[in-house]
């Protein structure tokens, strides 16, 4: 007659194993990951530099303020912490590649081949749509915001912004332009969840652009070309996520999903 006590013991024991060996690979990909991120700010701390690094973060607002105005410091040690935050940011952004990779390692054997098929594309397209949205504030946003802003300023008044409000300030619009251009991604999961339907979210349509307006309104300064360069390129991007939806389901159906279809 078997002991049930001992039988329980082999049972936990034999899912004890897999449990520990998870927990170590998850360990080694986190390892994995900061090796990567710790690289890349080693190599942005011997070139440019983490203050070369923060001039060109802070290009777009110096290029449009009066000629001799520089930022200041309102901290002592501002000038030395604020610089290697931004060389640490910099450094996750392009490590983030690998620590993605990691990611993705440690959770794909778990996965079924249509769910791959689902998962890989959406972290590659998201990761890609939140760089875009970054370089396009950057590049674009910026320089015409900070423009506008001048334009109203009175001669009277001189601008001299603190470098860790700048940051601040930065960080908030890079986060929220990367997350508005994250809408197709959105869009093409409730979808392909099936939480949502393609007419239905072509009928959305105008209460998007209104919702649209509304984020815009609340994340950005308030000025109306921050508020357009945000609140438009998401309307757009509403239109690009319903569009990629319909072909996204197509490609990424389960098995069974497929042979209901086709009976239909």
């Amino acid at each position: 007659m078997s002991d049930p006590h001992k039988t329980q013991e082999d049972e936990l024991a034999g899912t004890e194993q897999p449990f520990v060996q998870h927990l170590v690979e998850l360990r080694d990909r986190l390892v994995k990951a900061l090796i990567a991120v710790m690289v890349a700010a080693g190599g942005l701390a011997l070139y440019p530099g983490p203050a070369r690094l923060y001039d060109m973060l802070a290009a777009p607002l110096v290029a449009t303020m009066p000629a001799g105005s520089t930022l200041i410091a309102t901290s002592v040690i501002s000038p030395f912490l604020v610089p290697l935050q931004v060389m640490f940011m910099v450094a996750l952004m392009l490590a983030l590649p690998v620590v993605l990779w990691q990611v993705w390692a440690f959770v794909a054997p778990g996965l079924y081949t249509h769910e791959k098929k689902l998962v890989l594309p959406l972290v590659v397209s998201s990761t890609l749509l939140f760089f875009i949205g970054v370089a396009f504030c950057y590049f674009f946003v910026f320089g015409q915001v900070f423009k506008f802003i001048q334009n109203f300023a009175p001669q009277s008044i001189k601008a001299t912004p603190d470098i860790e409000a700048y940051l601040s300030f930065v960080l908030t619009m890079f986060l929220a332009f990367g997350m508005a251009f994250e809408v197709p991604i959105v869009v093409v999961v409730l979808a392909r969840m099936g939480l949502v339907s393609i007419e239905k979210l072509k009928a959305f349509r105008g209460y998007f652009v209104v919702l649209a307006f509304i984020v815009a309104a609340i994340v950005t300064p308030p000025d109306v070309v921050s508020q357009l360069a945000l609140a438009i390129p998401m309307c757009i991007l509403y239109e690009v996520g319903i569009w990629a939806a319909q072909i996204f389901i197509k490609h990424t159906q389960a098995p069974e999903e497929e042979a209901v279809s086709t009976k239909s």
